[in-house]
């Protein structure tokens, strides 16, 4: 009996010491990862830090950041407030609102000629996205967000330059009149809009086409070139501005469009003293998954801090506020307003693949479609 019990007790023993070993062994080979991805990243020019506390440390003694931001005044001071309070350290921050062709053109040229000094974060608007992207600093983002070094969402980082983030997302979502059309009438898919009773002026278009350019990752260019055609022999009525056209359906002078920004619907209903204005949401969802990019330039004289920040945007908290003042958190963030907009749904994601090649895709689609000029 005592020879049976000291048996049990001594496989025991050994079992509990050969599960020490095993997570033993397993700490240090999650420890050791960082590290390796660490001198990978080196050898090819990166920077890369093993651990958030270091990077934390160094941002204690740089103290100050200056962001260049694509969000509206309401949404950057309370990212300021709360990322101020996150990291109390950071005692001098410093947020501008930038957007226009032309303030974007002034800021490369700022860069070209190495005057871009003020600034540590500079807003890239996806047009200009490619001749900004040799004036950031190498930071390996991707790699330091899949092995937990910062909180972003992998998915959030440019998979090539592997330095450029982007946090917003925008959804395209059809709106019409309720009153003007039963719900029942409105296209349940896109191939809807070509029906013989949707021909001749019983729809608005942007003469930017903005939607059918989201549609190329999930239809390819060339089926999206033939419904380009296809839609601009509907003969619609070609209009610009979304929320100038989706306003005038609001106000009962047409029925529906072909698309809006789910946030900029949003922003319309919620003024809509009718409440007629409603919307359709039809697969393949367009969905432009990253519709901007912020990175850090080289230039920059708080790094550090600038990595912090990036990763406070990506967090559920920063997420949260720009959703709270502008609906347009990333789709990749779950519980955010896309994210429930388009859940279950199909959706064609322009990703990081599509985005650099997206104003091609446009620019193609508008000749398909006999470049339209919007009607007074």
């Amino acid at each position: 009996m005592k020879t049976a019990v000291l048996n049990k007790i001594v496989v025991s023993l050994t079992l509990l010491f050969l599960l020490l070993m095993l997570t033993a062994t397993h700490a240090v080979a999650a420890s050791s990862d960082p590290v390796k991805a660490k001198k990978e990243a080196e050898a090819k020019g990166y920077i890369f830090f093993a651990t958030h506390d270091e990077i934390v440390a160094m941002a204690k003694k740089e103290g100050k950041l200056r962001v260049m931001i694509g969000l509206e005044p309401q949404t950057s001071k309370p990212l300021m407030n709360a990322f101020k309070q996150k990291y109390p350290f950071i005692t001098d921050l410093h947020v501008q609102e930038i957007s226009g062709t032309e303030a974007y053109q002034r800021v490369l040229l700022e860069m070209k000629s190495g005057q871009a000094m003020e600034w540590d974060i500079v807003h890239l608007p996806l047009d200009f996205a490619k001749a900004y992207m040799p004036y950031l600093m190498k930071h390996e983002i991707l790699g330091m967000a899949k092995h937990g070094v910062l909180k972003i969402d992998p998915r959030m980082v440019h998979p090539g330059e592997r330095n450029i983030i982007g946090v917003i997302s925008t959804v395209k979502v059809v709106p019409y009149n309720r009153k003007l059309i039963s719900e029942d009438k409105v296209p349940a898919q896109w191939e809807d809009f070509l029906k013989p009773e949707f021909k001749g002026r019983k729809f608005l278009m942007d003469i930017r086409p903005i939607e059918l350019g989201a549609l190329v990752p999930a239809w390819g260019l060339e089926r999206t070139l033939d419904f380009a055609r296809k839609i601009a022999a509907q003969q619609p009525v070609w209009a610009r501005g979304a929320t100038r056209y989706t306003t005038a359906i609001a106000a009962g002078e047409y029925s529906f469009a072909a698309s809006i920004n789910f946030s900029v619907l949003k922003q319309i209903m919620s003024k809509d003293p009718t409440g007629n204005l409603s919307y359709k949401t039809i697969e393949p969802v367009p969905t432009r998954a990253i519709d901007d990019g912020n990175g850090i330039l080289n230039t920059a004289s708080h790094p550090h801090a600038a990595l912090l920040w990036f990763e406070f945007l990506a967090s559920p908290e920063g997420q949260e506020i720009i959703d709270k003042y502008e609906l347009e958190a990333s789709v990749f963030t779950p519980g955010s307003v896309h994210e429930q907009v388009t859940r279950g749904k199909k959706l064609s994601l322009v990703d990081w693949d599509h985005v650099t090649k997206f104003e091609e895709y446009v620019k193609k689609i508008s000749a398909a479609q006999g470049f339209p000029k919007a009607e007074k």
